[in-house]
């Protein structure tokens, strides 16, 4: 262990053990709510790829080329202290204005960090160049991430995407999973293209666009169709690539905010860590016309609340608990990644920051993080016998050895009877408050035993066990 993750686990275990006698405290006259968790080891839910945790960005961040670049050791190091095989998407409302050409621009890039709401505002032609893509490249090699890279196809022209298209191909090389064309087409109406605008229109905008890269780029292998949350495009697609007998489209993507936009009513933590049937619903849709296709489905963008975030609520504790729970939910359900999109100082970016002042985690970072213990094991079917759902609980097992992790959202405090009787490591989430934007800390400790056979949670806290 090197001395800068020494000292920030010493730090934050002083954090947790301070929080923990002052939990204890405030949970003195609540009754925990109890809970049974059931494992059925016959059947496995899905296995978690190795490259299942990922970030999202702006694709104008790109106009910088010092921010994804070799030299920017400090984002890397986040990178990879989230995963050592992670997944980069670049994207976002900014790539409807990005244009790419290969003479340098002269003077200072126009930006130093592009946030997520970064699309309200930036409404002028960005420059991608050979020099952004190879030290995208470089970037990318140090983390040892790949890239799933999107193309402006909602303004075009198709030659220039074709000569994008060119350049990232031969520039990324393996780090290239594929091309995304154009973001979020279902929200093009009345915006790019007219008020008829379907998802017929779409895909016969996309096929030509993919076949003139293929033409010029015949190893390019796509992804999409990265809406926003129209499901009728992804099961268009799905049904369209296959009729098509499109074998160089290898994966469904599309996007999914819990809640938003931003600033309007009701847009709460309540509202955040409530459950969302119509999530799991659609999910399974998305996920089930991907397997149809023989390939899989990936959530390449998404967050809490669009349009940026919501202050108090997508920057707190409250948010990295949503993260933890929807990143396994995403996961149990068969998905192959999750991308949390963020960038610069937006309110739900899980990594704040930019060259000049530096990087720093977010809540949702240690949300992200928690999860990492699952990344390779097989999760499996499981039922939580409890009175609040705002209780969850997810089984794994990597290298036969069980883990568990408990998410309590509620004001009390929980005990899970969880499958095993004890435990090797533990990871403990958690903050001076839910509506916390600092403090909040993930902590790793050794734990012998079960404290009565049960798995103990202070409110508003995640705990992973592992043998």
């Amino acid at each position: 262990m090197n001395r800068r993750i020494f000292l920030r686990n010493a730090a934050a275990a002083a954090v947790a053990a301070n929080l923990s006698r002052h939990l204890l405290l405030a949970d003195g006259n609540k009754q925990p709510l109890q809970a049974k968790l059931t494992v059925d080891r016959s059947e496995t839910l899905a296995t978690v790829p190795t490259d299942f945790i990922g970030l999202s960005y702006e694709s104008a961040q790109l106009a910088n080329p010092a921010f994804f670049a070799a030299s920017n050791k400090a984002l890397i190091a986040l990178f990879r202290d989230l995963s050592h095989d992670g997944v980069l998407r670049l994207g976002g409302g900014t790539s409807d204005f990005t244009k790419f050409t290969t003479r340098e621009p002269s003077g200072p890039p126009p930006f130093d960090a592009v946030g997520p709401d970064t699309s309200k505002n930036v409404k002028s032609d960005t420059p991608v160049t050979p020099k952004s893509l190879h030290n995208l490249r470089a970037f990318l090699d140090a983390a040892n991430w790949r890239c799933l890279y999107g193309l402006n196809l909602a303004r075009g022209p198709i030659p220039r995407m074709v000569e994008e298209a060119t350049y990232v191909q031969r520039i990324l090389g393996p780090r290239l999973i594929a091309f995304q064309l154009g973001n979020e087409p279902d929200a093009w109406r009345n915006r790019y293209r007219p008020a008829s605008w379907s998802y017929a229109d779409y895909w016969k905008e996309w096929l030509p666009a993919r076949t003139a890269i293929v033409k010029q780029v015949p190893q390019a292998r796509f992804a999409g169709p990265d809406v926003s949350n129209k499901i009728a495009y992804v099961t268009g697609f799905a049904e369209d690539i296959k009729k098509s007998n499109l074998h160089d489209v290898i994966m469904l993507t599309s996007h999914y905010y819990a809640m938003g936009p931003a600033g309007a009513k009701g847009m709460t933590i309540d509202r955040l860590l409530s459950p969302n049937p119509k999530l799991d619903r659609d999910l399974k849709i998305a996920i089930d016309a991907a397997r149809s296709d023989g390939i899989p489905y990936r959530m390449t963008e998404g967050n809490s609340c669009w349009n940026g975030g919501q202050p108090g609520v997508s920057d707190t504790l409250a948010s990295a608990l949503w993260v933890a729970d929807v990143m396994l939910n995403f996961a149990s359900m068969g998905c192959c990644g999750v991308n949390l999109h963020g960038g610069g100082f937006g309110y739900y970016t899980p990594i704040a920051g930019n060259l000049q002042k530096g990087f720093v985690r977010r809540p949702e970072f240690f949300g992200m993080e928690i999860t990492k213990p699952f990344v390779g094991a097989a999760i499996e079917k499981s039922t939580l016998d409890c009175s609040n759902d705002r209780v969850r609980a997810y089984a794994g097992r990597k290298a036969g050895k069980q883990m568990v992790l408990a998410i309590n959202k509620t004001d009390r405090p929980v005990a899970i009877q969880p499958p095993m009787r004890r435990a090797r490591e533990q990871w403990t989430l958690s903050g001076p408050a839910i509506d916390a934007a600092r403090g909040v800390t993930l902590v790793k400790s050794h734990a012998t035993a079960l404290r009565h056979g049960q798995l103990h949670l202070h409110p508003f806290t995640a705990v992973l066990i592992a043998e």
